[in-house]
């Protein structure tokens, strides 16, 4: 039965209304529903019926007024499992970046951190590629047999002080066992914004381009902006293939828990630094927004970089329009 405190639930975007889009839309709505429901039949079988509420696999209606159960009682008294089936819907959409996001919160902490990443590339310079012709090039130039090229998953759990991560397929007869074990990642020790890769959100609905443009020439970051679409911004940090993650919302734009939650414990464990742009960390303890936010949020490798953007930012903010 359904209560106001279970021990464990399951929070999605679309369980919210978080999509804009409507049931009209066919595949991408099954798709959506299909991976909420095929991660709530695996958490339930890893934690049996009793101990978890799973909150998925229902019209929008009805799951929009369970949230409001689960929020009734601050969010730091629950376990909360939170979850983004298709972050970076218009990357999906599109045939490039897009990440499977899932999370868990206990006592208004991220614990874990899990990120699909099917279209990622094992070659940094990949990511600046629209993914249709990463496939053109792959086509006329196929990858070496049995080689682990495109697609990953990675993970942290928080106090390890480490991130993995591993194929998204587990294919014994593509890959050699040694490519199917889990791979330690770390960030970047690039120090030097001068040969810093900074990354921001394509839409410049999501982000102030104009503005991030002023802060990257103000600390001296020479390269251009890599606009990756979802959280696989995150996973690029985590991993080493960038050192900066910097997004700046318009004013009214209250930023959601399931957009960042799984990307930021994975930064953490990886070495890397994450807060708000007044150098606080993300509070996911107020439901699915991140309240009190302090005018951004900027992802770092470390903390010569985190300091010399948060400095930045203050210099530079009262000019921003934002």
């Amino acid at each position: 039965m359904w209560g106001p405190t279970p021990l464990l639930s399951l929070i999605g975007e679309e369980a919210l209304g978080g999509n804009s889009l409507g049931k009209e839309e066919g595949t991408l709505w099954e798709r959506y529903w299909g991976v909420q429901a095929t991660v709530s039949w695996v958490l339930s079988q890893c934690f049996g019926s009793e101990n978890v509420s799973i909150v998925a696999e229902e019209d929008t209606q009805t799951l929009s007024e369970r949230m409001l159960l689960v929020y009734w009682n601050p969010l730091s008294k629950l376990k909360v499992w939170v979850l983004d089936p298709v972050d970076g819907t218009l990357g999906f959409v599109r045939g490039d970046q897009y990440a499977i996001a899932l999370a868990l919160i206990e006592d208004g902490e991220v614990v874990l951190g899990i990120l699909g990443c099917p279209n990622y590339p094992m070659k940094k310079q990949w990511l600046n590629y629209h993914q249709r012709y990463y496939r053109l090039i792959s086509k006329i130039s196929p990858p070496v047999a049995g080689s682990w090229h495109k697609g990953c998953v990675m993970y942290a759990l928080r106090g390890s002080g480490k991130a993995w991560m591993q194929p998204l397929v587990y294919d014994h007869n593509k890959f050699g066992l040694h490519n199917i074990s889990p791979k330690p990642i770390k960030v970047s020790s690039v120090d030097d914004p001068a040969f810093a890769t900074f990354c921001e959100p394509v839409e410049k609905s999501n982000s102030k381009h104009s503005f991030t443009a002023g802060l990257a020439q103000s600390v001296g970051l020479r390269k251009q902006p890599l606009r990756v679409y979802s959280m696989v911004k995150y996973a690029a940090i985590a991993c080493g293939d960038a050192e900066i993650f910097m997004k700046f919302a318009k004013a009214g734009y209250k930023e959601k828990i399931w957009d960042h939650a799984a990307g930021v414990i994975i930064i953490h464990e990886a070495g890397g630094v994450v807060t708000d742009a007044g150098g606080k960390p993300l509070d996911f303890t107020k439901g699915i927004y991140l309240e009190g936010l302090d005018r951004g949020i900027v992802a770092c490798s470390g903390s010569l970089l985190h300091d010399k953007i948060i400095t930045a930012v203050d210099a530079s903010w009262d000019s921003s329009k934002l």
